[in-house]
């Protein structure tokens, strides 16, 4: 079935209405037939059957025939920060990122991206279409919640933020120069099974510098290692999450 989200809670036994894009889709691309069920996700992290009524003016008519808790939601609330990498690399990272469990993404400025956005416009264009990608990501893959993309953050404002959550783990290609080994990283990650929010820290391209990793280690992050080769910046986030959902995905 296909999936949708609607951003507040839906109550037993009300009508529910989709508008937008979402009618769109229904009435003029899926061809939605009276009857048809498509499974809509409210912030509730509940999951419902519902059931085509008709069309509306401008919007899609739903009967919830079930619902259940959403079940594809990992155990923990995970949030990417992201050094801000080249040209539209940003975009195969949202939308993977989500696809993988993510529930929030965070462009982050290190010391070694090369891209600079200085235009609030610019920005904003920028949120808008990473924030489009997550949808349809979202919808795509059947995920409870539709992750937000955020403004970009300093390094420094990053670490702070993250700070909020219960474990902070900064992927490193210099790991043993900090005392990480494969053995540190695998306890790291099975750590994770005892927590509710996890922050990972991927660099961009040049990968973080040696201070950075520092400060990270100051707040409370644990460098782990992702393998002896040296990952791209868009391959590295990929990878922890995926081996961090495996962790977590039978919980």
């Amino acid at each position: 079935m296909q999936h949708f989200h609607i951003d507040r809670e839906i109550l037993p036994g009300e009508r529910i209405e989709l508008f937008g894009e979402d009618h769109n889709h229904i009435k003029n691309v899926l061809r939605m037939k009276r009857g048809e069920k498509v499974v809509i996700n409210d912030t509730q992290g509940l999951s419902h059957i519902c059931a085509l009524a008709g069309f509306g003016e401008g919007c899609s008519c739903f009967d919830e025939e079930e619902r259940f808790p959403c079940e594809t939601e990992p155990a923990a609330r995970i949030v990417l920060y992201q050094g801000l990498p080249k040209k539209d690399k940003m975009d195969l990272i949202v939308e993977k990122a989500v696809e993988l469990g993510v529930s929030r993404i965070v462009p982050v400025m290190t010391g070694r991206v090369i891209v600079k956005i200085e235009d609030d416009k610019k920005e904003a264009r920028k949120l808008e279409r990473w924030n489009a990608i997550s949808k349809s990501a979202a919808m795509q893959s059947g995920r409870g919640i539709i992750p937000t993309v955020d403004r970009l953050m300093s390094f420094n404002q990053a670490l702070e933020d993250a700070r909020k959550l219960d474990r902070i783990l900064i992927p490193y290609e210099e790991s043993d120069t900090v005392g990480c080994t494969m053995k540190s990283s695998r306890e790291a990650i099975k750590g994770l099974r005892d927590v509710k929010s996890v922050a990972v820290f991927i660099g961009p391209e040049g990968g973080f510098e040696a201070a950075e990793v520092q400060e990270a280690m100051r707040v409370g992050a644990v460098p782990v290692s992702l393998g002896k080769r040296i990952l791209r910046t868009e391959t590295a986030g990929l990878a922890a999450l995926s081996i961090i959902m495996f962790e977590l995905e039978d919980l």
